[in-house]
């Protein structure tokens, strides 16, 4: 039986600063998000894959985690993930130019594969649905090393549960079902959110044989949750329940988050061709940023000042950035092979 969040906007699990540093992080990474939009189409960088409309399940979700000492597998469209995170702006904008400083790669790979060892961002590829097992292997590490004694299951200074997210379409990929069959099997500390914004680029859901994800999740033995991914506290209170579930040795939680995507799949893509102007129009008004904004507004938590003064702030942090993407030095092209794996031919004779 596929469970729902319970009823209700407020988490009472939540301060109000708590609450204001969800809308700050949604915010800067919607502004990011923006200015990565602005400098493809100044031509300065090749490619985007955006996050806009994602950043209220992000947000919400990596909030619930501890934060920087869980293991993350995030997938390319988590902007407002990594942020929360700890990667800064100016760390993500260096990618998109793949100057020299790239955290993830050093500029050898493309931008939005994440990676960041303190961070506990693991390495990615760009294959869909390949951090499914890869986080479940991890997450059987975890189990493994509590059951031998090697690990404090309560110490929060030590990994407890790896997670991983995907959008619905990867859910169609054998590694899915791989992972998520090992993660029921051994009952693990893993999370799956599946971001479900109705689209695998132009493919929508409707078209697969199966009504939910979480559904599917079911019948491997793992936990399905369905939640509105378009509100922060639904969503943090989705993900801690799944937490808690992961670091008590009850297993693994697949959560699908009911979302939209506002903008084309990637810089690349023209989403005119397949949602029409009535289709865009209904979801562009269902955008949870400023949804979210009001909600604090009327409970009285965030006021204009506060909002102007986030806005300014944020303005000032990625300008900066852009500015310091475009200033630095891209890689010394007689380094390209540092750090990667060669192979030495074999002498003859």
């Amino acid at each position: 039986m596929v469970s729902a969040t319970r009823e209700g906007q407020y988490s009472s699990q939540l301060s109000s600063e708590e609450l204001l540093k969800f809308y700050w992080h949604m915010l800067l990474a919607r502004r990011v998000d923006e200015r990565a939009w602005v400098l493809h189409r100044q031509g300065k960088i090749a490619f985007h894959v955006s996050g806009i409309g994602h950043e209220a399940l992000q947000v919400g979700m990596t909030f619930a985690i501890n934060r920087g000492i869980d293991y993350a597998y995030p997938y390319y469209r988590d902007l407002a993930v990594v942020l929360a995170l700890g990667v800064t702006p100016t760390d993500f904008i260096i990618s998109l130019y793949g100057k020299e400083g790239e955290i993830s790669s050093g500029g050898r790979q493309m931008p939005s594969h994440w990676s960041h060892r303190k961070m506990g961002i693991v390495t990615q590829s760009s294959p869909v649905a390949t951090q499914v097992p890869q986080a479940a292997g991890t997450a059987f590490g975890i189990k493994y090393r509590i059951q031998q004694g090697l690990q404090d299951p309560t110490d929060t200074n030590q990994p407890r549960l790896a997670f991983c997210t995907l959008g619905e379409g990867s859910t169609s990929q054998g590694e899915w079902h791989e992972g998520m069959n090992w993660a029921g099997v051994h009952q693990l500390p893993f999370i799956c959110v599946v971001e479900n914004n109705e689209y695998a680029i132009s493919v929508p859901y409707k078209k697969q044989a199966s009504r939910t994800v979480a559904e599917r999740a079911e019948a491997y033995g793992v936990k399905g949750v369905i939640v509105d991914g378009n509100n922060p506290l639904k969503m943090y209170d989705a993900m801690k329940e799944a937490v808690e579930r992961a670091y008590a040795g009850e297993g693994a939680t697949c959560i699908e988050a009911k979302c939209h995507r506002l903008v084309p799949h990637s810089s690349d893509d023209d989403d005119r061709s397949y949602r029409s102007a009535e289709e865009l129009k209904e979801i562009k008004a269902d955008d949870p940023l400023p949804q979210y904004r009001a909600y604090l507004m009327n409970e009285g938590i965030l006021t204009d000042d506060i909002d102007s003064d986030y806005e300014a702030r944020i303005k000032q942090i990625v300008n900066e950035a852009s500015q310091a993407a475009d200033a630095a030095d891209y890689p010394n092209p007689a380094d390209h092979l540092d750090y990667m794996h060669t192979f030495k031919p074999i002498e003859e004779g």
